[in-house]
């Protein structure tokens, strides 16, 4: 069996392997990011296709306000943890170091610490959630707040990753990072969704199910411009990220990393579940799960 293809670190060297290249733009998850190019702030209609033009602003007649359909609702007085990680995963934790890959304000790392990790560890690129985060949990004695530069190699027994893969600008930079923040024989835990191929996988963008398979990107990108009040010209520059992540991706992302152990577990949609199979899974997964062991 030949040995699976590494990845391509691009600019991140062993003397800083935590290192963002500059002029990355920090995002809610965008560890390990690129620098992106200027984009013009209005699709250029001249250059569109005619039908372009019109499905833009049958977009703007049809849906004048957002119909924000991923409010983050299946979460509310539950343990997003619990939700996506199996109501298991508190007695995999205790004891253990967990790092929160990408924890934003903390929320899953205060979690974590509450319910018997030895020591629970927030990482972010982004310095002001980092901050707001510490000020909250002054009191607790088994909780850190670090960037990535910070936070020593082969730190963690797990790394937990929450609805990321999908809108990291360089995933594969990303799990690299995530594999050197393990020790060895650690495990990393992640879930994320919906993949791009799902009925809403434009997050922000879905204005109906899968609109941003049926219409063309200058349109969807124009009304989201103007309903959100935004001068992006792309998917990918959207507020968060958006790679395009697919089920397929994913996999070839994991086969070409460092990880030696990998289960892949594409959750399907609950209405779609009698659909659900190897041909249809692209469009009928709800959320992509693994387990990758180092």
């Amino acid at each position: 069996m030949n040995a699976p293809q590494k990845p391509v670190f691009g600019e991140r060297l062993a003397a800083e392997p935590y290192a963002i290249p500059a002029g990355a733009q920090p995002a809610s998850t965008q560890v390990g990011a690129q620098p992106r190019q200027q984009h013009m702030a209005i699709p250029s209609w001249g250059r569109a296709s005619g039908l372009a033009y019109w499905e833009y602003h049958l977009l703007c007649w049809a849906y004048p306000r957002d119909p924000d359909r991923l409010t983050g609702a299946a979460y509310q007085n539950r343990s997003k943890l619990k939700t996506l990680l199996g109501p298991e995963v508190f007695q995999q934790t205790r004891g253990k170091t967990v790092i929160d890959f990408g924890c934003g304000y903390g929320a899953q790392t205060i979690e974590l610490a509450q319910n018997g990790t030895k020591l629970a560890v927030g990482v972010d690129i982004r310095e002001e959630v980092l901050n707001v985060a510490r000020a909250k949990t002054r009191d607790i004695p088994n909780i850190q707040f670090l960037t990535p530069q910070e936070c020593p190699r082969e730190l963690a027994d797990i790394v937990i990753s929450l609805d990321s893969f999908e809108h990291f600008e360089n995933a594969s930079i990303a799990l690299g990072l995530m594999h050197d923040l393990l020790r060895p024989d650690g495990v990393l835990l992640a879930s994320f969704g919906p993949p791009w191929r799902h009925p809403l996988g434009a997050h922000s963008f879905s204005v109906f199910v899968w609109a941003h398979l049926l219409l063309n990107e200058r349109a969807l990108v124009g009304w989201y411009n103007k309903i959100k009040n935004k001068s992006i010209s792309r998917f990918e520059d959207s507020s968060g990220g958006l790679n395009r992540m697919t089920i397929a991706k994913f996999e070839a992302l994991v086969r070409a990393s460092d990880f030696r152990e990998a289960s892949i577990t594409p959750v399907p949609i609950r209405k779609l579940r009698l659909f659900h199979n190897s041909l249809t899974r692209e469009f009928t997964t709800a959320v992509i799960k693994c387990q990758l062991t180092k």
